[in-house]
């Protein structure tokens, strides 16, 4: 057999090595250390200290900022690992300069500076924008929700809450009686019992002060749409929100990124608690416009004609009449903009075939709102089985018709004869909490839309079909590479300012490495 000399990789070896060396020129790693060491303003964080004239000395903002950056490039968000990644790796040690910052210190550094941090996403924005990286003709906007550190479970109007409180109150009732019985008996079975109760006691009062600590220093939170009315609140986070995603219901926060187009920079970030999209437009571009100004790069970025693009959850009449009302060039089609297409009018057939035809099936044989008997005049409405069923109000939709509710009383539809053909879920009228059969009526179309019908003639033409057709080559790899490539599937911390701080420390990633690859660096 061939002699090789021997190799053992778990072996310890003491190496005389230079840190500046490990950071290699050409590597994303010198990219933020070139970045932050030469090219950032870091005098920002010296307010934050106050130890001059004593006290032992802190951790510089610089080596804190590369450790943090340089772990969230690798998908590690974990300050424990990050600590430990500057114990054992080389690059990490060489961008630390050999120091180990508790894992307190770091986590501290990404919770608490928000507003440093967004200094320092406009430094580098300045920076992309003097080196040529932006092109400032076409901005797309568009929002990514994310869960966050806050319970789910934890989440309910008032009403809601205090029914969990009483619930809690009563199941402490129940085990102080429980507790007292043990107490009567002294075997070691109920000796066990006694303990196990005690536990359970101990659980359910922390449960119930939390919940009664909560309810006595909030107020109901309100919902940002056209009818406000109270929103889910969050004892955990009461600034996140439950967003329904594609992957289920969620409690965390939409993280908005307006993007250039010209190399996919970041222009704005920002982290928001609502699932509605509609209310985050205005101050979005409030933002950008004010920043622009504030960098010098220009006083008024809209009235140069940039094009605005962003998807049908930003739009609604108030945010058209904001735009019509500023001459800004947007385009934001509503949710009916390709069913109004010719080329997509066979999309549904030839794509959705499979799904369209279940939901046929299972229509089919329901009693369509046309059998119902709905007068205009009186607003009255009856049923098949020729009962006058509730009028549950008028309310205008997003594309402007105005419409009509009914909903049949639990007392008719429970026993109706017609129930199985009429009710999609005929169970549903069985229980007192259930619904019965719902109908609605166009009356008129809304006179109060009129900035909604402005932009429906600006999207349908062909030319601005083809100027929006690239918002989402614009905005979705953004989303894709800091969901995919970065690992952020959740943000780790709780509360607004702080999620919103964390948001963009991952957006100035994206944007380093658009510099490092574009920007002088790179040349």
């Amino acid at each position: 057999m061939p002699k090789f000399i021997p190799n053992d990789f778990n072996q310890s070896s003491i190496v005389v090595i230079n840190y500046r060396d490990q950071l290699q020129s050409g590597t994303f790693e010198h990219a933020i250390h070139y970045l932050i060491h030469s090219k950032l303003d870091l005098t920002i964080f010296d307010d934050l200290y106050s130890n001059d004239d004593g006290g032992c000395p802190a951790y510089d903002p610089a080596i804190l900022l590369s450790i943090i950056l340089f772990a969230y490039s690798k998908g590690i968000t974990s300050s424990r690992e990050i600590q430990w990644c500057c114990e054992t790796n080389i690059i990490f040690k060489a961008l630390s300069c050999d120091t180990v910052p508790h894992f307190t210190t770091i986590a501290a550094f990404v919770s608490r500076y928000p507003k440093k941090i967004t200094d320092l996403f406009e430094q580098l924005l300045l920076i992309c924008h003097e080196e040529g990286l932006l092109g400032n003709e076409l901005f797309a906007i568009d929002g990514c929700k994310m869960r966050s550190d806050a319970a789910k479970e934890w989440s309910g109007k008032f009403s809601e809450l205090e029914k969990k409180r009483a619930k809690l109150k009563r199941q402490i009732k129940y085990h102080l009686k429980e507790h007292k019985k043990h107490d009567k008996q002294n075997t070691e079975a109920s000796e066990h019992r006694k303990q196990r109760t005690e536990q359970t006691i101990s659980t359910l009062e922390k449960n119930f002060e939390k919940i009664d600590q909560f309810l006595k220093t909030n107020s109901p939170r309100q919902g940002q749409g056209k009818q406000k009315k109270e929103v889910k609140s969050n004892i955990t986070d009461n600034e996140s929100a439950k967003m329904t995603t594609s992957k289920g219901t969620i409690q965390g926060y939409n993280g908005v990124a307006t993007v250039d187009k010209k190399r996919q920079i970041i222009i704005d970030g920002t982290a928001f608690g609502a699932g509605q999209e509609h209310h985050t437009l205005t101050p979005v571009m409030e933002t950008v416009l004010q920043r622009y100004r504030r960098l010098g790069i220009s006083d008024d970025i809209y009235a140069e004609q940039v094009i605005v693009t962003a998807d049908t959850g930003f739009a609604n009449e108030a945010n058209m009449k904001m735009l019509h009302t500023h001459d800004i060039n947007a385009y934001i089609p509503d949710n009916k903009f390709r069913g109004r297409d010719p080329k997509l009018q066979g999309q549904k057939i030839t794509y959705g075939k499979r799904k369209a035809d279940l939901s046929k099936k299972k229509r089919a044989h329901l009693i369509p709102a046309t059998e119902f008997i709905f007068d205009p005049k009186t607003k009255t409405c009856i049923c098949p089985e020729g009962n006058q069923i509730s009028n549950r109000g008028e309310r205008t939709t997003d594309t402007g018709l105005k419409k009509i509710y009914f909903e049949g009383r639990l007392s008719q539809c429970k026993n109706c004869a017609i129930k199985s053909k009429c009710m999609q879920n005929p169970s549903a009228a069985d229980h007192r909490k259930g619904a019965g059969r719902q109908v609605s009526f166009i009356i008129a179309k809304s006179s109060q839309s009129p900035f909604t019908e402005w932009m429906k003639g600006r999207v349908d033409s062909q030319e601005v079909k083809q100027i929006y057709s690239h918002r989402m080559s614009v905005v979705e790899p953004v989303f894709g590479n800091i969901g995919t490539n970065k690992g952020l599937n959740r943000f780790s911390l709780r509360g607004q300012d702080k999620v919103d701080g964390q948001w963009k420390l991952y957006c100035i990633i994206h944007n380093i490495e658009k510099w490092f690859k574009y920007g002088a660096l790179a040349a």
